[in-house]
């Protein structure tokens, strides 16, 4: 924890505790004096009882009732494991707006301005712990939650704050791994198998919508969809999904928490929320989360290495849209027809892409027999192939089309696109 700062949630968790703490007093006092005129009016001294019974009043019922439901049942499992996950970022130096104006000097100048490296909260969000070993326990999260942080702390579902490392990240999957000493950790979450889930059946998503104040909130709907390829650009990074949509209740906090099946399994881990179209229509209820076996996949990759060790071509590329259709006949002497694609820019030596022999201008238009009509496109299939891996490759060469097998053999992190 950063010492001498207290979140929001810290307060508002003393608070409702006071509250509460405040009530039970209240309560008992209210209990023992109802006692207390029972017992009165047993004395002597007391007025006789001219009825057998207290005034006809609105009472609470004392009948009790199982609630428990398959919902509560898989709450119960997996709400220990879902923590919500702080984002600290060093405060922004505050300079004086009024400068020299009324003749303040350079030392009077500095005293406006934050130079101690303070932190404070920058965002918030949720995290699974998903492991417990030796003194150490793992959570995952989402990638643009940790993302430019300075510091990062867990919130417990009871108050308790620690400190967290980061441990590896993935921009493409948005996904990330944190570490924290383990002592507080009570429960550890378990995975299910994201493959055999069915569209309709319960989800269940638990995690801190709009931050820390409303840790914990759990909303529930169904499994909408599987395998909805969701494609988003965040500073300049291409994040790329194979998502379960779902229309339990997501919304920002909610991002790296979990969605849960009725057996309190983790099915996924929630990400992103569609609120409009490109159109600018509204939408209501979609929201997408990291099928659990993707998530283990690139945690376990994470943990090992810090980082996902993926292919590359080794070219860099310009779309095909972005060129005019009079370039693309008179210099890249393409037909017609030919308008979606990535140019070959430069083949790097000693890659894949110079030994299945690409050349400058070559025009991508697929791979694997799945249409490239964008550099995103390109790098979402190729992402999701393994270092050894052959690909087939097609692409046209002026008006002539061709198809060249490909090994991917070279480790990148990235492509250099657009370059």
């Amino acid at each position: 924890m950063i010492k001498g700062k207290k979140t929001g949630h810290t307060r508002s968790f003393m608070k409702r505790f006071g509250t509460g703490l405040a009530g039970g007093v209240l309560g008992g006092i209210l209990a023992f004096g109802g006692a207390y005129v029972i017992t009165d009016q047993n004395t002597p001294d007391a007025a006789p009882s001219t009825t057998d019974s207290a005034p006809n009043t609105t009472k609470v019922s004392n009948i009790t009732y199982n609630v428990k439901s398959d919902t509560t049942k898989a709450v119960e499992k997996a709400q220990d494991a879902v923590v919500s996950v702080i984002n600290l970022q060093k405060k922004q130096e505050q300079v004086n707006p009024f400068g020299g104006l009324f003749g303040t000097n350079d030392s009077e100048a500095d005293t406006s301005q934050d130079a101690s490296g303070e932190l404070e909260t920058n965002s918030e969000g949720s995290g699974v712990i998903y492991k417990k070993e030796g003194g150490e326990a793992f959570i995952v999260t989402n990638n643009h939650v940790v993302s430019g942080s300075d510091a990062l702390e867990v919130l417990f579902n009871d108050g308790t704050t620690v400190e967290a490392e980061l441990v590896g990240s993935d921009t493409f999957t948005d996904l990330a791994v944190l570490k924290i000493n383990s002592e507080k950790v009570t429960t550890v979450a378990e995975f299910g198998d994201s493959d055999k889930i069915n569209v309709g059946e319960p989800a269940i998503a638990i995690g801190s919508p709009l931050g820390t104040e409303y840790a914990s909130s759990v909303t529930q709907g169904i499994i909408s969809a599987k395998d909805r390829s969701i494609t988003s650009e965040k500073d300049g990074e291409l994040i790329s999904i194979n998502a379960i949509q779902t229309d339990a209740a997501i919304n920002p906090g909610n991002s790296g928490g979990a969605l849960v099946n009725a057996a309190g399994q983790v099915i996924g881990i929630n990400s992103i929320k569609i609120a409009s179209s490109n159109n600018g229509v509204s939408a209501e209820g979609m929201g997408f989360a990291i099928p659990s076996n993707d998530v283990v996949s690139i945690i376990n990759q994470l943990e090992k290495d810090g980082k996902v060790i993926r292919p590359a071509l080794g070219v860099s590329m310009y779309d095909l849209t972005t060129i005019s259709s009079d370039q693309r006949e008179k210099i890249l002497n393409l037909k017609k027809d030919v308008t979606k694609g990535v140019v070959v820019l430069e083949v790097t030596p000693a890659t894949p892409a110079e030994k299945a022999g690409l050349e400058k201008y070559d025009v991508i238009v697929e791979m694997d027999g799945q249409p490239i009509e964008s550099s995103s496109d390109l790098q979402s299939v190729l992402y999701k192939k393994q270092v050894g891996d052959k690909v087939d490759l097609t692409f046209y060469r002026g008006s002539d089309k061709k198809t060249v097998e490909v090994e991917l053999t070279i480790t990148q992190s990235a492509l250099r696109t657009n370059e």
